[in-house]
Parts: structure tokens; C-alpha cells; sequence
């Protein structure tokens, strides 16, 4: 089975993720060990909470380079809600600057009268990479569940794979670039889309493998 290192760095809902990945059929691992990083198939990033402390963590731990690095390798790299934030610019929630792997920002929900934010809850999606790997097996417009106040903005358009809907705002719910994919929703949280998902991630995996 593929090992998947899940990058521990105090943020994120690792016992979910680790469970969806187990069902899905990989070896998940958590981890902070840039060797452990290193030696794994895949790496995934996921995060829960704020901004700023998101990236001070990481860097606390050393981790931003070996990140960096695993992603200019080739190997697939999935990241999970704030860590899909936290592989862009800037963010509006804080001052550090992110990673920067992903040119563009991470903008708040303008407030409107009928919505409430955080995001919250169950939404459709609309794929705007419908051939992505990520999306196999899905419904042309599949339910997940999103719990967010901010969403990302990159600067080139062709790297968002999905955007989602609230209020009159249409915004970035994912996005995918070669190795790189990263999705604004919880796929742990998501019932079976969610899972599919992280299938389609880990086959990925198989075939970079088998290559």
C-alpha cells in the first residue's frame, strides 16, 4: 500500500484524514520528520485554524522547505483546507507571509444579508478541471462540506480545478497543478464524495509508483 506522510504541525484533523486515507487504501503516516517526508509516496498538508499561527508552526518545525521541496520533486502533495490557504502569498486573516508556493491571496467572504459566515456546511461544487484526477467517479456537481470564513484567490485562473457558491460570491474551492492539489473543503468530513476523493488521490499515488 502507497505510505502517505500527513504533516503534523499542531493544526490539522489528522485522525480523520488518516482514517479516510486507511479506507482508501494507503499507509498513512504522521509525521514532522523531513526524512519521513521524504521516504513517503505522497505528502499530505491539512490544517485547521488560523492563518498566522499555521505558518509560524510549520516554520517552527522547519517545515516549509522540505514542503517546498516535495512538491518540486513531483511527488503528490494533497493539501486540506488551511492547507490549501497556506501554500499561497498572503492571507487577510493575518501578517505572515505564506508559503508562497501558489501566486495569489487569501481574501475573506464579503458579508451579505442572506449568508452567514464561516461558511459552513454542505455545498455543490462546479468543476472547472472536470478531467482532473481528483474528480473521478464523482457526480458532475458533487455535495462536500466546507467550514471557512476565507477563501483563495491565485493569480493564474487555469490552476483552479472547482469553485463553490455562497451568496452572490462564486470563489475557489480547489485547485490543481501537476502534483500540486489542494482543496478548500474537507474531504474527511464529505461521506463518500469525500472518500472517493481521497481514492482518486491515493491511485494517483499507485500510478506515480508503477511509473
Amino acid at each position: 500500500m502507497p505510505v502517505i506522510a500527513v504533516v503534523d504541525y499542531e493544526m490539522g484533523n489528522l485522525h480523520s484524514v488518516c482514517k479516510g486515507l486507511e479506507k482508501a487504501g494507503a499507509t498513512p503516516i504522521i509525521t514532522h520528520s523531513h526524512k519521513e517526508l521524504t521516504k513517503a509516496d505522497a505528502v499530505i498538508l491539512p490544517g485547521v485554524g488560523a492563518f498566522d499561527p499555521a505558518v509560524q508552526s510549520l516554520r517552527s518545525r522547519d517545515l516549509e522547505q522540505p514542503i517546498k521541496d516535495t512538491i518540486a520533486s513531483g511527488k503528490p502533495f494533497l493539501g486540506i483546507c488551511l492547507g490549501l490557504q497556506i501554500l499561497f502569498e498572503a492571507s487577510a486573516e493575518g501578517n505572515q507571509p505564506g508559503l508562497g508556493i501558489i501566486k495569489g491571496k487569501v481574501r475573506r467572504f464579503v458579508s451579505e444579508p442572506e449568508i452567514t459566515i464561516p461558511h459552513m456546511g454542505w455545498n455543490q461544487l462546479e468543476l472547472t478541471q472536470p478531467k482532473s484526477i481528483l474528480w473521478e467517479h464523482l457526480p458532475p456537481q458533487p455535495w462536500v462540506y466546507f467550514v471557512h470564513s476565507y477563501y483563495v484567490d491565485p493569480v493564474e485562473p487555469q490552476v483552479r480545478a472547482a469553485t463553490v457558491t455562497h451568496g452572490t460570491q462564486t470563489v475557489t474551492a480547489a485547485i490543481a497543478h501537476e502534483n500540486l492539489m489542494a482543496v478548500q473543503f474537507h474531504p474527511e468530513k464529505s461521506s463518500n464524495i469525500g472518500l472517493q476523493i481521497l481514492s482518486n488521490f491515493v491511485s494517483q499515488v499507485r500510478e506515480k509508483i508503477a511509473a
